[in-house]
């Protein structure tokens, strides 16, 4: 049911053409109320595609109805004439809705520079088939999730059901993202959905707790796109009202689950590779080394031949500005600790990979942790990425 499993919510996917594959590649979801609560992160990148321009001015007062998505073109870089395309899908949508504009939110995915007049007319001609398959009471929350879908292989998708006082409250959501992915705020296209009935500013603190503490920690290229948006909107049809925390804690196990559902589906990836720093001073300390090292195309080389090459991983953790003393980092490959006070410990050989990895480091200077995720360079990477416009 994905992003229709919380009550209030209804969606639909379908193809206009966008694609020269042929699939989906249109997504709708409604918020049918009884509250419009939203709330949003974007891209920190300062060059921003025009769906983020638009919906970052849509969504500043807390309030959506809907957000319509495509895949098979970014609209970045495309002009007036690009930003003018993401209002005039708000504007039509908001006509079948019999919304207003502004409560309609817009993501687009795909090449930068793509986004000119065929693309303009198949997106809003086909928005009557799309608001028309958005009907009450079917389930396309699947359909949805497949249109955003670009090199992505399987859609992603997760749902939640929690207790609360007398009553319930359900997440849902829908991810793409199998490239450029790294910290951003979102780092990919998103849709949550949830029927407790909070506020726009409980779901936008609880939003940038989740997205900070999962989204933000994947890393698995070091590039950062254009289009990254994350929205969470609130029906309030389950007529629950969560404790804050709880809701909060939730949003995170779930955004976690999808962000996991991304790494393990990165580009090219062989490994999935989890980078956890103890013995921090900070927590930003922690993910500050966990993060260099994860962006490090010698360690991820390494681990893509299987070589528990500790010392690209203590190279990595003293180009940071994190509080450490040199002499005394440890580091841990797949359970074996290949090194001791910065010299070598078990003997590497003894390392046993398979596709997950996991490396600790222990920097013994404080008491904070803090974990990155990140994907190995392969071959298959790089032919990936080598011809991806042509």
């Amino acid at each position: 049911m994905t992003v229709t499993h919380p009550t209030g919510f209804r969606a639909a996917g379908l193809t206009v053409g966008l694609k020269d594959s042929g699939r989906s590649d249109l997504s709708l979801v409604v918020n049918d109320g009884p509250s419009d609560a939203v709330a949003a992160v974007y891209t920190s990148n300062r060059c921003k595609a025009n769906p983020v321009l638009w919906s970052e001015q849509a969504s500043v007062d807390g309030r959506a109805r809907a957000v319509v998505l495509n895949s098979g073109g970014a609209n970045c870089y495309t002009g007036a004439f690009g930003f003018e395309t993401s209002r005039r899908t708000a504007e039509r949508t908001a006509e079948l809705l019999e919304a207003t504009p502004e409560d309609v939110l817009i993501c687009s995915t795909g090449l930068i520079g793509v986004g000119g007049q065929d693309f303009r007319d198949r997106i809003v001609d086909g928005l009557p088939a799309l608001v028309e398959a958005a009907q009450e009471g079917a389930d396309h929350g699947r359909a949805a999730a497949e249109a955003i879908m670009t090199t992505d292989t399987v859609a992603k998708t997760i749902e939640r059901t929690e207790a609360a006082g007398a009553g319930e409250y359900r997440v849902g959501g829908m991810a793409k993202g199998a490239g450029m992915l790294a910290p951003g705020l979102a780092t990919m296209l998103v849709v949550l959905t949830t029927d407790a009935d909070l506020p726009a500013s409980v779901l936008d603190r609880a939003l940038r707790h989740a997205t900070a503490h999962s989204f933000e920690r994947l890393d698995t290229d070091g590039c950062m796109s254009t289009n990254d948006t994350v929205v969470l909107m609130g029906s309030g049809a389950s007529g629950t009202v969560p404790d804050e925390e709880a809701f909060t804690a939730l949003l995170t196990d779930a955004c976690l689950d999808l962000m996991r559902q991304l790494h393990v589906d990165a580009e090219g990836a062989h490994h999935d590779i989890a980078i956890t720093t103890s013995g921090a001073a900070s927590a930003d300390d922690a993910v500050t080394v966990s993060r260099s090292v994860a962006r490090s195309n010698l360690f991820k080389a390494a681990i893509f031949g299987e070589d528990p090459n500790w010392g690209r991983v203590v190279a990595q953790v003293g180009t940071t500005d994190a509080a450490f003393d040199p002499a005394r980092i440890d580091v841990t490959i797949n359970g074996v600790r290949v090194c001791t006070d910065s010299t070598p410990d078990q003997d590497p050989e003894s390392v046993v990979f398979t596709r997950e990895v996991s490396v600790d480091i222990d920097l013994k200077a404080g008491a904070h942790t803090g974990t990155v995720w990140t994907s190995d360079l392969t071959h298959d990477y790089v032919e990936e990425n080598s011809a991806y416009s042509t």
